[in-house]
């Protein structure tokens, strides 16, 4: 099946001054990227300067590794994320590309910081 949902357990960081890489024939200048890692399963995210092509995101399902791609504007937000929130989870999609993502699980309205 190419669909997998599997919780993040790490991530790393890695900035660049800028890289060009191609990604299904598209080059794009990438600025940084958030490796998440849980178990055998990856999805590196590249944030894209602002005014790039944002390419489509793909599963490559033979290598259990994702790849989506967001504008640098959001990097602060998406690690945000990634630090405050438990669980998270990443969302392989080989069927609906479009539908990768990167979720946290249902929280009670109000919880606040525990």
């Amino acid at each position: 099946m190419d669909v997998k949902v599997f919780e993040v357990k790490e991530y790393m960081i890695i900035w660049r001054q800028l890289e060009m890489m191609t990604f299904n024939g598209i080059a794009v200048p990438v600025r940084a990227i958030v490796r998440l890692t849980g178990g055998e399963y990856m999805m590196d995210v590249h944030f894209v300067d602002d005014d790039a092509t944002v390419p489509d995101p793909f599963y490559d399902v033979p290598n259990k590794k994702g790849y989506m791609f967001l504008n640098i504007r959001n990097i602060l937000a998406f690690v945000d994320m990634l630090r405050n929130e438990r669980p998270v989870y990443g969302h392989l999609r080989g069927d609906r590309p479009d539908w990768m993502s990167v979720t946290t699980a249902k929280e009670p309205i109000g919880e606040g910081e525990g």
